[in-house]
């Protein structure tokens, strides 16, 4: 009789270098077909960086399983142990008919900096508009100076978190998180900057899903964030109202899914979200996406954080001395190092992965 070796109990890695390695250990601790799609930047330490794609189960697969990471980057560090830990402990009982992809580090350059946004300063979930005629946000222009100011002394951080909290407290928070967060399209300096055209990732997007997804004809996606929510809770986010097939698709394979258009989600409704510009890629496949967005901690401690990273990038020197302080509180924004979080995790992630597995076999 054969003894599996155990697998290591997940890590929440260090560093993006450390992430990647511990990602393709795991490929090969499984038997996974891997492929990699380097970036042409290095990374912050020199490192090289790069979308890996690691595949399990027939290329002629009727369904496939998407699971994605590091759409925003610093994410990718709780998306990645998770990931792994799939690779470690589900991926030998996969169901025969069923293709899964890894997709790690889809934004492999914020990763390796711990940002949320990309090599331009691009927010790659509010990448995927209509170039044509990209949304406007006239709203955020009101206060762009306040969340992203010239200096960030202790007295201009007071200052302008007061006269946001007043503004917040004017128009609602609710129609404030809109503001900030949907996305903005004219200070590419800014927080939650959606870009000027489509970016590395994006292109690398609408290049390679459709070669992972191949002949299938029902396409499962989830796509792993952290930073909203109650710490520890993982919440499914569709990208669709909850009249449309895909969003009661979700519902059936998950149970609760909350829709970000219909204002049932943590999140505030999004221009330029990724998981709703697939259908133009693989028009004639059945796809039932949500991302699961695990909380860490309050949303303005989240919002401090990216407006530090900004003003860093923007306005400071990213290698100099407030940098790793700035990157340390981005971090704890977007990841909890406590063990006890990662386990939350994957308890959650498990029954997720699970269900969608189970809904694409038995369809």
């Amino acid at each position: 009789m054969t003894t599996r070796t155990a697998s290591p109990t997940p890590q929440l890695a260090a560093t993006y270098g450390e992430a990647r390695s511990e990602i393709l250990a795991a490929g090969a601790r499984a038997g996974v077909d891997v492929t990699a799609f380097p970036h042409p930047s290095p990374g912050r330490l020199g490192e090289e960086l790069a979308i890996d794609v690691l595949t399990a189960g027939p290329d002629e697969a009727d369904s496939v399983l998407v699971i994605v990471s590091g759409t925003h980057g610093v994410e990718g560090y709780a998306g990645s142990a998770l990931q792994q830990w799939w690779l470690d402990e589900q991926s030998r009982t996969r169901p025969d008919d069923v293709r899964v992809a890894i997709v790690h580090a889809l934004n492999p350059v914020g990763f390796s900096w711990v940002r949320r946004v990309n090599e331009d300063n691009v927010d790659l979930n509010r990448n995927f508009v209509d170039w044509t005629s990209p949304p406007r946000n006239d709203g955020y222009g009101e206060i762009a100076d306040l969340l992203v100011p010239l200096e960030w002394d202790e007295a201009t951080q007071e200052a302008t978190t007061t006269a946001l909290l007043e503004e917040a407290d004017r128009v609602g928070f609710g129609r404030f998180q809109e503001i900030v967060s949907s996305g903005q399209y004219a200070h590419p300096s800014g927080i939650f900057h959606g870009g000027s055209g489509p970016v590395w990732s994006h292109r690398w997007l609408a290049r390679h899903l459709p070669e992972i997804v191949g002949s299938a004809r029902r396409l499962g996606i989830i796509d792993l964030h952290t930073g909203l929510g109650p710490s520890g809770h993982g919440e499914l986010i569709s990208h669709e109202a909850s009249d449309d097939p895909g969003y009661a698709r979700g519902t059936d394979w998950w149970g609760k899914v909350r829709s970000m258009r219909d204002g049932e989600s943590v999140s505030a409704s999004l221009e330029g979200d990724w998981l709703a510009a697939i259908e133009q890629w693989v028009p004639d496949v059945e796809i039932t996406a949500a991302a699961l967005e695990f909380g860490t901690v309050d949303t303005i401690t989240v919002l401090q954080s990216l407006r530090a990273d900004a003003w860093l990038h923007a306005h400071g020197d990213p290698n100099g001395p407030q940098a790793e302080a700035i990157r340390s509180q981005v971090r704890a924004a977007f990841v909890d190092d406590d063990p006890a979080w990662l386990a939350t995790l994957i308890e959650r992630f498990d029954g997720i992965t699970s269900a969608a597995l189970a809904a694409l076999t038995a369809g």
